[in-house]
């Protein structure tokens, strides 16, 4: 398991910073972590998995199905 720190979480998903806690703040993105008091950083693997439930929904809405 590995944690990522918010400049790789923008790097990975595109998102700018107000767009990430926006979506957590929504429910609809992986809550971060903290690791002290103006620390946090989120599970890589729940990050990825999100991205991937994305390119999902954009291929059931192209009429794709995934393999």
């Amino acid at each position: 398991m590995k944690l990522i720190r918010l400049k790789d979480v923008i790097a990975c998903t595109g998102l700018a910073r107000s767009t990430i806690y926006k979506y957590i703040e929504e429910g609809i993105f992986p809550k971060s972590v903290s690791l002290g008091d103006r620390a946090v950083a989120w599970v890589e693997n729940e990050v990825q998995e999100w991205i991937l439930e994305r390119i999902e929904e954009r291929d059931l809405r192209n009429g794709k199905v995934s393999e």
